[in-house]
């Protein structure tokens, strides 16, 4: 018997979002690891919220939005409004139920600063990163550093003369000029861009265009490829030796421990500092050349353990590809360092939950 094609409204539903999510939806392991996160968080988000006047939106609403937005990919905040109002899945992950009203986008921009003046994404991480510890998920001796460039939110229009200079002709268009810099020498030390102005001019290699970009760097152990730390900084050419050294003096004391990575690690400043520190460097050899040649040698290089941290250092990669691909993160939406390291440590949390999620499901 054919049915019919009516069109109905109910008045009432009787079963909950709880109930409409099915049991093994890969989103039930990450909300429970969210949620207990969240739980850590408690106190914290208690110090940076008023005691009283009208209640806010819980901040656990707000992480948890922001967490659907990098693990679906969602472009905007306006996006993400116009989901959470008709996706019961992006419903109940909130903790929002069917007749719950969803607030106005520009509720992220009001909250934002009070949610990056208590450094709570990295709180965030932590608590994530304790999970993954306590499961027995991360090696405690074998590391690998590396960084990434994050194209910033801001285009070559933007670069101005530090020095204001007065020659420069007014705009034929003020939302988008035409400007002319060819022949024109443009550096870090000269310009800066009005719409980022922390953004620096980066080049990533020979031959390649200069970009205005922050550096990303994390620090990731070589058991599972788990990301143990992260850290954003301006893009210059000794940001990412620099802000490595930085995460790895971190680091819990233990014999025996090594750190892989790229050829941009094997200088001797930061092979002696890995020693000092206590760290044995597995990076890549530098070509030896009349000029420069590596700073490790056949003591370091002859154990079979040099061989598996580089082959293991590779792991950091899939980090860098998942948030810039997923996570979004190949062109920044946000400016200045601060966010733009709020915004990374977050996602570095994101890929951290989908990756326990994957290891720590039954077989």
């Amino acid at each position: 018997m054919r049915g019919s094609d009516d069109h109905t409204e109910h008045l009432f539903s009787y079963l909950s979002p709880e109930q409409r999510i099915p049991a093994d939806h890969p989103l039930r392991a990450i909300r429970q690891m969210t949620d207990d996160a969240l739980r850590e968080l408690s106190g914290d988000f208690a110090a940076v919220y008023s005691d009283f006047g009208r209640p806010s939106i819980p901040p656990e609403q707000l992480l948890r939005a922001l967490m659907l937005q990098i693990l679906y990919t969602v472009r905007s905040e306006r996006l993400l409004m116009e989901q959470l109002q008709y996706n019961l899945l992006f419903r109940w992950f909130v903790g929002l139920s069917m007749d719950d009203p969803v607030w106005d986008h520009s509720v992220f921009s009001k909250n934002r600063d009070r949610l990056l003046d208590g450094d709570l994404a990295a709180r965030f991480f932590r608590a994530v990163r304790t999970q993954a510890e306590t499961a027995r998920l991360m090696s405690d001796e074998h590391f690998t550093v590396d960084g990434t460039l994050l194209e910033a939110w801001a285009s070559h229009k933007s670069l101005r003369r530090r020095d204001g200079d007065a020659a420069e002709p007014p705009p034929d268009d003020p939302g988008n000029p035409s400007v002319n810099f060819r022949g024109e020498r443009r550096s870090n030390a000269t310009h800066r861009s009005t719409s980022d102005p922390d953004a620096r001019l980066y080049r990533k290699a020979e031959g390649q265009p200069s970009k205005l970009a922050y550096l990303g760097h994390v620090v990731t152990e070589n058991r599972h490829g788990l990301i143990v730390d992260a850290e954003v900084t301006l893009a210059t050419g000794f940001g990412e030796r620099e802000a490595a050294t930085a995460m790895l003096r971190g680091l819990p004391p233990k014999r025996g421990r090594t750190v892989g990575g790229d050829k941009n690690y094997d200088t001797r400043e930061f092979v002696a500092t890995m020693r000092r520190v206590g760290l044995t460097p597995h990076v890549a050899q530098y070509p030896t050349t009349l000029r420069r040649k590596s700073a490790i040698d056949g003591r370091t290089t002859r154990h079979p353990g040099y061989a598996i941290s580089q082959r293991k250092r590779k792991l950091v990669e899939e980090g860098f590809g998942w948030m810039k691909t997923v996570g979004g993160l190949r062109k920044l939406h946000h400016r200045g360092v601060a966010l733009v390291r709020w915004v990374f440590t977050f996602h570095a949390a994101a890929y951290n939950l989908v990756r326990m999620r994957t290891l720590l499901q039954p077989t």
